[in-house]
Order: structure tokens, then sequence, then C-alpha cells
């Protein structure tokens, strides 16, 4: 039986309410499957319009096998192409940022415009035509002051992700904010293990201590359902919706991407060590409340983000390997903020850097329990743990559908 038939089975079959087999968790052949069926195929939060607001401005990233290069153009549009050069295959770009007028590829000089058309190739002879060499496109699309690219040569339509998030994004108009600090760790374990960590607050009281201060350990805040039965929730709506900040939770039917605006624990504003702003000056100027807690935006596979009065934070979720998962968090704030005056790095980072260490060293144990050969799938909490149900089931089903679909065409033209 070929790989793609046993994970079919192992998928349709699954125990509801249960963890996955293990060798969708540590497997090689399974992970390269997810690559190419949800990573090489569907719409990836990769960075900030605010990272590139100049013409000439780039940043790179690497997904699976792909160099991206995601750079601004003359005519303000971010566009994103596959960093290989056309003639050899070198990158055009090796940094991970930077600022040019035009990418030259190291190698041989090979000169490309912003807009990825070739316009200098020495010596290549009187025949050659440098129209039929620019770089290759990367499908690309901004909203909200985020950027998301998809490597599929037919992409999935993106105007059901920009109708839902976009209205709760705009009042924080991170479009104009800039990045007050940014790092990556890599979590030695699968990036589902990471997923399933994030998408529950059953381990927040025994393993994040500093943010449990100020964010709720309730199930309603972090799962999928019964939020609006809180009256804590519910009333938090009302008085953020009543301000003009769309805040209600809302989910794609396909459960890959969700909106909501959630309650901080009683008088706190922001994720520091006393609940108070991190930031003096405002995130939005419109934003006219305070205590607007956090607007929570999920979107696998790639981010989990909070967007508070005073600061936003974005998560970035890139697969190395099969037991291998970069995690970039940044922190982004108003554009006129001044460091030292406004905010503290120390104090603005501080309850997320402890976070996102605490939650590497859960998910490194958790996998490190999974190689086990005593491994079995166990039951999550119905209580607690909705979210990870839904993820899992989010995953169970976008995997069979799109492999089901796979078979379904090659037996057509076989």
């Amino acid at each position: 039986m070929d790989l793609q038939s046993t994970v079919l089975r192992q998928l349709k079959n699954r125990r509801e309410g249960f963890s996955l087999e293990q060798p969708f968790y540590i497997d090689q052949d399974y992970f390269k499957l997810d690559m190419e069926t949800i990573w090489y195929r569907d719409w990836l939060f990769i960075g900030h319009d605010c990272e590139i607001p100049k013409a000439g401005n780039y940043f790179t990233v690497q997904i699976g096998d792909y160099p991206v290069v995601v750079v601004r153009g003359k005519d303000g549009v971010i566009r994103a192409f596959h960093n290989t050069c056309r003639h050899r295959g070198h990158r055009v770009c090796t940094k991970e940022s930077g600022a040019s007028a035009k990418l030259v590829c190291p190698y041989h000089q090979w000169t490309y415009d912003l807009d990825g058309s070739l316009v200098f190739a020495r010596q290549m002879g009187e025949d050659f035509d440098k129209a039929q060499f620019g770089m290759k496109h990367v499908a690309c699309e901004s909203v909200g002051g985020y950027i998301f690219v998809c490597l599929a040569e037919e992409p999935s339509d993106f105007a059901p992700v920009r109708a839902t998030i976009e209205p709760y994004m705009k009042p924080h108009r991170l479009w104009e904010a800039k990045v007050a600090h940014k790092n990556t760790i890599i979590e030695k374990g699968n990036w589902k293990l990471v997923w399933e960590n994030n998408r529950e607050c059953y381990h927040c009281a025994g393993n994040h201590p500093e943010l449990c201060r100020t964010y709720p350990e309730a199930p309603t805040a972090t799962g999928v359902q019964g939020a609006k039965d809180d009256p804590f929730i519910s009333e938090h709506w009302a008085r953020c919706e009543g301000a003009g900040l769309p805040s209600e939770f809302t989910m794609d039917p396909s459960g890959q991407f969700r909106v909501a605006r959630m309650p901080l624990i009683q008088d706190a504003e922001s994720y520091t060590m006393d609940g108070k702003r991190a930031v003096k000056r405002p995130l939005s100027d419109d934003v006219p409340i305070s205590h607007i807690g956090t607007m929570l935006l999920f979107h696998y596979p790639t981010t989990w983000n909070h967007m508070l009065g005073d600061h936003a934070i974005s998560f970035r979720v890139l697969p190395i390997s099969a037991e291998e998962t970069a995690v970039t968090t940044t922190w982004l704030v108003h554009k006129d903020a001044v460091e030292g005056v406004d905010y503290n790095v120390e104090d603005l980072t501080h309850v997320w850097n402890m976070t996102n260490d605490q939650d590497r060293a859960i998910v490194e144990e958790n996998a490190f329990g999974i190689r086990s050969p005593a491994y079995e799938p166990g039951p999550y909490s119905a209580d607690h743990e909705g979210g990870v149900m839904q993820f899992v089931e989010w995953y169970s089903n976008f995997m069979i559908n799109r492999l089901q679909g796979d078979k379904a065409r090659l037996s057509a033209v076989a």
C-alpha cells in the first residue's frame, strides 16, 4: 500500500477526540506529504508590510525546499518571487533582509528589477531574450498589514480570508506600525505538536506563570465553543462592538481561520507582569477605548496573533523537518513610538519570551515521549482541549480532501 493510501486509511479511521498516530509526528515521509499537500499548496502568513516600508526593501524566507524573497516595488506593490536566479539557480538575495534598487544575483550579476523582470545579463549572445527569464512569481496578498504567499501554481481564492479577517484587523492599522522586536526559536518537535500545544490552556497554570497573570485560562478563551455563553466575554464583545471594533467569534466553515476579540484578566490591558500597558503610545488612533483585550487571529498552518491596545504580536510557524519547527515572534508598536521613551523592549517582550521558551520545552518533551514504541493516541479533554480537537479535525479533513482529490485526478488520467 502506498503512503497516500496508508495516510488516508489512518485519518479516516482515527479515533475522534484522540491524538494522531505516531508517524504523523515523527516520520519524515509523513512530513514530506504534509509539505506537499498543505504547505506547498495553501496560503501562508510570511511577514508584515511594515517590514518593507520603502521601495527596494525586501526580506527572505525558506518554506521547506523553497527559498522566497518578498520585496516592495517602486509602485508600492508588495510582490513575492522564488529566490532562485534564472541563470543557474543561485539565490538572488542571500541576506535575511535588506534594501536594494535592483535585485542582483551575486554569482554572475544577473540583475532583476523590483517587479522581477530581468534587466541585465552580460554576454549572453544576441539571440538571448531577457523577457523570457524574469524571476518566477509567487502568489502574494497583503491584508491588514499581514503578507500571505502561496507556492501553488493555481492558488486558492484568498477573498474569503480577506473578507473574514480584514474588518477585525483594520482598526489596528498594522500596515503602518513598526517592528519593535523579532526573534526566532527552533522547537525540536513536529509543527502539529507546536499547534496542538498552542490551541489549549489546559497546561497554562502549571507551565506559564507569567502569561497567567493576564491571560485567562478559561477554555472559552482558547477553544472554539461556548464563548458567547460566557457573560464576561459577551459583555466584552458588546462593549468593543459598540466602539466600532468587530469582536464576536467568527470562524471559516472549514475551520482553517478564525477571529475573536477576547478580554484579558480583570483590569489587565497588556501582556506584562503587572497587566499595565507595555507601550505608552497606543498602537492605533482608530481604537477609541481602552481595555480592549486581545484580538485573536488564527490561520492554519502558519500563524496565531494577538492585537492589543498598545501593541500587537504575530507568531509564524514554519516546519524545518519532521521534528523541527521554527517559530518567529514579532512585536509591533505604533510607528511613532520611541524605544526608551514609550516602551522598553525587555518589558514589552518578557511575558512571551518566557512563554515561548516554556512552550518550546513542552513541545520537545512531548515529542520525546511520542518517539517511544509504547506511545499510542491518547484522549483530549473535552472541557479544556476543544481547540486542539478542532485543529486535529481541520488537519485530518484537509488532508483527506486533498489526498482524495489527488487520487481521483490520478485515476482519471491513468
